[in-house]
């Protein structure tokens, strides 16, 4: 099924996201950091928004939801654990849950560790990811609130989908999140790769998201807890277990 994708950069570094399906002129908005950049995408367009997602409650992913709403009469979806601290939300959603949103069935899905409460959004139609600041291009979101074996089992099944789902995350982190997974692996082959085409297209001044799931598997450091070059790159022992892998690097991203 044919979507139009905007990554729409607000700021000083967050993203929101727009989908849309022209099959049936639906429009779907994932967070809102500010409504002015959105709205502008939106009017220039001809698109009206029909539903905001929210990840989770942090000002850098809401602050923008109330003033897109009464422009556009979007109605706002967000998780029900998080109700109390999100904006007013016209329908609460539960992991599991399932959202009929056009043409596709869009899957509700657990993602505690950065905050507790956070969800996620797979479009399988489409094809994409809306990870908000649990899996990150190269990264992950700092554990706030949930524990470090929340991360890692967010991150495990979101390893479960296809490699060519397109991970849409909330910030423009890349290149920083690079530099870390090169400090733990400075020869790593495919870590340099990809830091030289990151540079490049920061270079242009374009987003680095959305990044495959199948290179998120190959070079995040979060994604490969059970990859003994990266265990021994960590100076952990080979007993070490792949949430132990996990948790030292985030530790060491931590002090970076």
């Amino acid at each position: 099924m044919a979507v139009e994708l905007l990554i729409i950069p607000c700021l000083a570094d967050n993203y929101a996201y727009v989908v849309h399906e022209a099959a049936t002129d639906t429009t779907t908005v994932i967070d809102v950091p500010e409504a002015p950049p959105v709205l502008k995408a939106l009017n220039e367009r001809g698109w009206k928004a029909n539903l905001i997602l929210l990840t989770h409650h942090h000002a850098d992913h809401i602050d923008g939801v109330q003033a897109l709403s009464a422009a556009t009469g979007a109605k706002i979806v967000g998780a029900k654990a998080d109700a109390h601290r999100l904006p007013k939300l016209d329908q609460e959603v539960s992991p599991g849950e399932k959202l009929a949103i056009g043409m596709e069935h869009v899957e509700v899905l657990p993602a505690d560790g950065h905050t507790v409460g956070h969800i996620a959004y797979y479009f399988p139609e489409g094809g994409l990811l809306f990870s908000g600041d649990s899996l990150m291009s190269w990264g992950c979101g700092r554990l706030f609130e949930g524990s470090a074996q929340q991360m890692y089992d967010t991150l495990s099944r979101f390893s479960e989908l296809p490699d060519e789902t397109l991970v849409c995350s909330g910030h423009e982190y890349t290149e920083a999140n690079g530099r870390f997974a090169l400090s733990i692996e400075p020869e790593n082959p495919n870590l340099i790769d990809r830091m030289e085409n990151v540079r490049a297209i920061r270079a242009q001044a374009r987003p680095t998201v959305p990044v495959e799931l199948g290179l998120e598997k190959a070079t995040n450091p979060f994604l490969r807890g059970d990859d003994p070059k990266l265990r021994a790159a960590l100076g952990l022992p080979e007993s070490a277990t792949p949430v132990e892998v996990f948790t030292e690097a985030r530790a060491r991203k931590d002090r970076f």
